[in-house]
Parts: structure tokens; sequence; C-alpha cells
């Protein structure tokens, strides 16, 4: 009888696995819509504001159940901090496009699917470490992928200085310098994100060694 009032566990991975790969799909969506030669669209930016719309659902039902279950797999103010950071990835995906959309920027940047490429390998580590944290027995991969989402970043940073430097001193008009020179650091940012995941896995590996 006193078991109908306690709470019940909640499978947070079943969700946090959910948030991993929306993020996997935005960067593989990202990815596609910039390939094309074509000004971002509607049509091109609702794909990724639907799958923005989907990780937000399982965010809300993360935090939602955060504070209904009394047994949680790790400390609550790591699941809230892996589930925002997660949840901050789909929203930049959605940042950088719907920028690209406003501003009317073509399609076929070669800098910008340079970008999108080490973003997607920074993604599928981070879905990597992420799913790892299920049974978090094989710490060598998870800290692995994270050093790999690190390694990333830095990447990113060389590539975002070489490429804000050819565009001021190859670009003419300056409201195309400015335009572009948000887009490169959003994609940037995106990286930077990327890392604060990982260092949220990584602080939880520690707490649970």
């Amino acid at each position: 009888m006193i078991r109908k009032f306690l709470p019940r566990e909640f499978n947070f991975f079943d969700l946090f696995e959910k948030q991993a790969d929306y993020a996997i799909d935005a960067a593989k969506t990202f990815k596609e819509i910039i390939s094309v030669s074509a000004v971002v669209d509607e049509a091109a930016y609702q794909k990724i504001r639907t799958l923005e719309h989907q990780a937000d659902d399982a965010a809300h039902t993360i935090m939602d159940q955060l504070n209904k279950t009394f047994i949680t797999p790790f400390d609550r103010e790591d699941i809230h901090s892996l589930t925002k950071e997660m949840d901050n990835i789909l929203d930049m995906f959605n940042t950088i496009t719907n920028r690209l959309k406003v501003y009317k920027l073509p399609g076929g940047n070669k800098q910008l699917m340079e970008f999108a490429g080490i973003i997607e390998l920074s993604v599928s580590s981070i879905a990597k470490a992420v799913k790892g944290l299920r049974a978090y027995k094989d710490t060598k991969a998870i800290l692995d992928a994270c050093a790999e989402v690190n390694r990333l970043e830095n990447v990113g940073d060389g590539m975002r200085d070489h490429v804000l430097a050819g565009l001021f001193e190859t670009a003419k008009d300056p409201i195309a310098i400015i335009k572009w020179k948000e887009i490169y650091e959003d994609a940037e940012t995106m990286l930077d994100i990327c890392e604060d995941v990982a260092h949220v896995v990584e602080s939880i590996l520690v707490k649970q060694a």
C-alpha cells in the first residue's frame, strides 16, 4: 500500500538520448541546408525549427520529472545543467539558420560548410558521450569523446580567426562583412556550447567515480 504513495523512478537517460539524437539530426539538416546555393528560405528554416521544438519538449519533460522524481541517476544540478546545455545546441542551430534566412545569405559558402562539418563531428562526439552515461562503465570512451569535443572547439577557434581575417581582407561590401561576421561567430559559438556539454559530462563522471 505504501508503494502507491512513493514517487516512481523515471528513466532520464531515454530523454538525454532523445536530445542527443535531435542534435545530430539538426547538425545534418543544417549541413544540408547550407550546401544548397539558394538563399535559406522559410521552408528550410522550419526543418530546424521543428527539431528545436521537439528538443524543447524533451527538455521540458526532463525538468518536469526532475521536480517529481525522488530517485535520480546523478545530482539534480547536473541533470539540470546537462539538459539546459543540450537544449542550447538546438537553440543555436535555430538562431544561426534563422539569421541566414533573415540576412538572405546564399548557401554554398565554403567557409561555413567547413564549419558545419566540424560542428557535425562535435555533435556526434557529444551524442557518444551522453549516450555513454546510461551505463558509464566505459569511462575512457566517454572521456575520449569529450576530449574530441574540446579538440574540435580549438579547431573552431582557429577557423574563426582565419575566416574573419580573410573576410576583412577580401570583402568589399561592409554590410556583407557584418552579416558574415555574425554567422561565423555563431558557428564558433556552437562549438563552445558543445564544449560546455562535454564539461558537464566530465563533471558527472568525476562525481560518480
